[in-house]
């Protein structure tokens, strides 16, 4: 059972394909392995999300400055998770659907927490120094879970399965792209 679970994990950091096309990886345990997957990348969160604390308190010279505790984090961890697997539903399976998609909640679900093992690299960042590379995983989770949705939804190519994983991403840059240059125009005025 652990050696399934290791096995999911390194395929997943190597973004695999093939992970996402066993139906083996989907059993009946899989939902665990992504739940078990998802508090270990909630609880190795905290390790930046400290040393982020502590960069910032240093800063602002207040050294005394406490994070959330670990159950708000893995709650919050488990939210964010069902929430990005509902939004991933919708859009990938009720709006922009291809000609061979036939996907559950289920699957998506278990997908979006075997993508989420590359967050796990952030276990390495232990140091102020090594802050910035704390977008390495995040980067690799995205692109871990373009390839997944890209096979279980069956989609024809990777830019489909890219606009719907990013998204977000892309309207909330350009959310925060077009305050930017509204704030700068109304100060030029």
């Amino acid at each position: 059972m652990f050696g399934q679970f290791l096995n999911i994990v390194v395929r997943s950091i190597k973004l695999d394909k093939t992970l996402y096309k066993d139906n083996k990886n989907f059993g009946e345990a899989a939902i665990y392995f992504a739940i078990i997957i998802i508090l270990i990348t909630a609880i190795i969160g905290l390790i930046p999300g400290s040393i982020f604390l502590k960069f910032m308190g240093g800063i602002f010279g207040s050294s005394n400055i406490q994070g959330p505790s670990i159950r708000s984090v893995i709650i919050s961890t488990i939210i964010v998770w069902i929430i990005k697997t509902a939004y991933l539903y919708f859009v990938g399976v009720v709006l922009f659907p291809s000609k061979g998609t036939k996907c559950n909640y289920r699957k998506i679900l278990v997908t979006v927490g075997f993508a989420s093992a590359p967050l796990m690299l952030n276990a390495f960042i232990v140091d102020v120094r090594l802050l910035y590379f704390m977008f390495i995983p995040y980067i690799w989770y995205n692109v871990s879970l373009i390839v997944g949705i890209n096979h279980i939804l069956k989609f024809e190519n990777y830019f489909k399965s890219s606009l719907v994983v990013l998204g977000p991403i892309i309207i909330l840059f350009l959310f925060f792209i077009s305050q930017l240059l509204g704030s700068n125009s109304s100060t030029i005025s």
